[in-house]
């Protein structure tokens, strides 16, 4: 319906206004080719053209009868600026044979527009942006228009899907393997359940433009890894290929420097990308050596797979191209993570904007999850920025976190009753004074490299990053979680592969793209780590370590107390452990005194003085008597070898009444014992004693050794306990001979009876 007082037309709800045209308002215009075009048969192609005469209108509709569409082209209507250099026109070829666009030829014909109306939008979801983006806290309704206008402007830099990844071509990747041959390793047997899996995933990849088909001599095993979803992780095991390949030595900014750059800023943003190695191509010669096979075909990566070690480098690099001239003033740059800054809200909206240009110029995509706009307080690379400090999370600084706090995390469990007890006012207090207190911490420094001590107990896991700055080794920071009630029915290995695992995903930010130095005291894990075919949780575990470039290093459990101490939970003041394992010590010494022998014979004078008579024990003995402190490898060199291992026991070793004692603990810190240490001067009357005596009973070796361990420790002492029983002649004439004799045979008569004839 046309209603002409208010010139609009009314057709299916939508109201089109009505203009009226003079004739000077209908002259057309004529779009001539600025070059001779080769149309392909049966294709389509974008061609560049030239207004002949823009008259006063500067937009127009392309349109024909033209001489292109006589010879059987057909031209898209479009809307044009005439007032443009270049006017592009598509154009479509549906003939069997190509056809030419001579220069100046006329392709289409314009016709005036004498207005554009345009529907206003509105901020929603049809614009593709997800509600996180809506959540603006803190702002005023002007503010929170502009940032809504600015996120809409830039809504197609926003990832959509899985499948919506940008692709940079500012940079390529290499895989420098010098002049190494080629790496062939087969395919692993997939489970019948995963095959299908396994298939799935590789034709979504080659769905996006990920992978394709691949012919080259190389090849890498697959890994499906199962996330806490449900859902399957695909990988590619790449230690074999990360082995030979020439590292890249690009450097990594410094965190210190960094943060240092974030003082006095008022307002902060954060931005992460989108997959951001799938953004980044491989060069065209390196894209066999990234092939992996699931059995059926080989494929290979068009894009930057996750898993080679040269890849943050790679990723640094591009960023820091991406963003150069900004950086330090309008935001930093720490591999995928980027933060924005400003001194004021206009600042930091025209920040935001330059960042954005850039990062739409560069095709670069962001994941709208993981963005926080307009923050006072954020947190960044294990920080928390805000407009007045810059300050470390309270627990990665305080030493035994998980254990202090553990009472307060019993409160929030599911089904558990709110008990506020004496433990949870003690735990409660301690946190408080920890965040007033500061701990005796150094700042991190990227031109030394870093130390990260791990270990696992039956509570917990713990770590310790550290850094040898001078002769000394300076924590940086600590790292302690409490295990769940399935993770303490692990083995110990696997308890040791999780707090790892653990440790290392905390500290990401200081450790991920440079070498470190991993240290632990469980000697299987060497060999675990190089396993040939990981399965269910190892091979996860490997998976998630393998973009980490560390060396592992053994150390024994004596001289791994830091890590130790931060995975166990302490010891309550009134333990009733610990004060059960004292009355033990003294029965148990005082049974000891009265069944070997005379007191006055082992009284705490007479066992120092056999201590000190002793060449082994007197050395370390001496040095406990004058200090605690563990004396240098260069003091007990020249001492013999039973000495230099009294002194590796030295944590364990402790002053009763002058004598020299060792505390021994078992492996679930449920039992304690006290050992004597036994000079060589007593050996032989404490193996009468257990072994000849009428309580020793003369039994083997196992039940024999049993006994001293109990009371009295010394250096090799199983060998001396199997030495006295296998020399002793009672045992021997009692025991009969493993083999039966054999009886010799004498000649029987008529046995053999021979004859000879004649």
């Amino acid at each position: 319906m046309v209603d002409l007082e208010k010139n609009e037309n009314r057709t299916g709800g939508e109201e089109i206004p009505l203009f009226s045209a003079s004739a000077e308002d209908s002259k057309l215009c004529s779009v001539l080719s600025k070059e001779k075009t080769i149309i392909p048969a049966r294709s389509e192609c974008l061609i560049q053209g030239a207004a002949e005469a823009s008259g006063k209108f500067r937009y127009a509709v392309t349109d024909f009868p033209s001489q292109v569409s006589q010879k059987g082209v057909l031209v898209a209507a479009t809307l044009v600026d005439l007032k443009k250099e270049a006017i592009p026109v598509q154009v479509l070829n549906l003939d069997h044979k190509p056809k030419t666009i001579r220069k100046g030829a006329v392709i289409a014909t314009c016709e005036p527009v004498v207005d554009i109306v345009a529907r206003p939008q509105e901020f929603s979801e049809s614009l593709r942006l997800p509600s996180i983006l809506e959540n603006l806290e803190g702002l005023n309704e002007e503010q929170r228009t502009a940032v809504k206008e600015l996120l809409q402007e830039f809504q197609n830099l926003f990832s959509t899907s899985d499948s919506n990844v940008g692709r940079c071509n500012m940079t390529q990747h290499r895989i420098n393997t010098g002049n190494h041959p080629p790496i062939k390793q087969y395919p692993r047997r997939l489970p019948l359940a995963k095959k299908e899996e396994a298939e799935r995933l590789v034709k979504e990849m080659v769905d996006n433009g990920i992978i394709e088909e691949s012919s080259g001599p190389w090849a890498s095993p697959i890994v499906l890894v199962k996330k806490k979803d449900g859902s399957t992780r695909f990988c590619v095991d790449y230690r074999k290929l990360n082995e030979i390949t020439i590292k890249n030595s690009y450097p990594l900014p410094r965190i210190d420097d960094t943060l240092d750059a974030l003082r006095g800023s008022q307002w902060f943003s954060t931005l992460n990308l989108k997959s951001g190695y799938w953004q980044v191509e491989i060069q065209s010669e390196d894209k066999e050596k990234t092939a992996f096979t699931t059995g059926q075909k080989l494929w290979q990566f068009k894009v930057m797979p996750f898993g080679l070690c040269n890849a943050p480098a790679t990723f640094e690099r591009l960023m820091e191209t991406v963003l150069r001239g900004l950086a330090s003033q309008a935001c930093l740059v720490y591999l995928h993570d980027i933060i924005i800054v400003g001194r004021t809200f206009q600042e930091h909206l025209n920040n935001i904007r330059k960042v954005f240009q850039r990062l739409q110029k560069a095709n670069l995509k962001l994941s709208p999850k993981k963005c926080r706009f307009f923050r006072k307080e954020v947190s960044y690379l294990g920080h928390v920025i805000s407009a007045d400090e810059v300050k470390l999370t309270q627990k990665r600084l305080r030493q035994n976190f998980s254990a202090i706090a553990r009472p307060l995390h019993k409160l929030t469990e599911a089904r558990s009753n709110f008990n506020w007890t004496e433990e949870c006012e003690k735990s409660f207090n301690s946190l408080k004074q920890a965040l007033i207190t500061s701990p005796v911490l150094t700042y991190p420094r990227t031109d030394k490299e870093f130390i990260l001590d791990t270990d696992a107990s039956n509570e917990g896991i713990g770590a310790v990053l550290s850094q040898k700055i001078g002769n000394e080794e300076c924590v940086i920071a600590y790292f302690s979680k409490r295990l769940g009630k399935p993770e303490r029915n692990y083995c110990v290995t696997r308890k040791e592969l999780l707090a790892i695992v653990k440790c290392i995903e905390h500290f990401h930010h200081y450790l991920y793209g440079r070498k470190f130095f991993l240290r632990t005291d469980h000697a299987y894990l060497r060999w675990l780590l190089n396993f040939r075919e990981p399965e269910g949780q190892i091979a996860r575990c490997i998976q998630r370590l393998q973009e980490y470039d560390f060396e592992n290093q053994h150390r024994k459990g004596t001289s791994h107390g830091n890590s130790d101490a931060v995975s166990r939970r302490p010891c309550k003041e009134s333990c009733k452990h610990c004060t059960n394992a004292e009355k033990m010590f003294g029965m148990e010494t005082d049974i000891s005194v009265k069944v070997l022998t005379p007191e006055d014979d082992w009284s705490s004078s007479e066992v120092q003085k056999a201590q000190l008579e002793d060449p082994a024990i007197r050395p370390i003995l001496e040095k406990k008597l004058n200090s605690e402190d563990r004396p240098s490898w260069q003091e007990i060199a020249p001492e013999s070898p039973a000495t230099k291992r009294y002194w590796a026991l030295w944590d364990s070793l402790h002053l009763k009444d002058g004598v020299l004692y060792r505390k021994w603990e078992g492996d679930d810190g449920s039992s304690c014992r006290w050992q004597l240490i036994l000079p060589k001067s007593r050996i032989q009357e404490v193996l009468r004693e257990t072994h000849d005596s009428a309580s020793g009973g003369h039994f083997g070796v196992m039940k024999i050794l049993s006994k001293p361990r109990e009371r009295f420790y010394w250096d090799r002492l199983r060998a001396d306990v199997e030495k006295w029983c296998g020399e002793c002649h009672a045992c021997g004439a009692q025991k009969g001979p493993k083999q039966e004799l054999k009886a010799i045979y004498s000649a029987i008569m008529w046995a053999h009876l021979s004859k000879e004839w004649l």
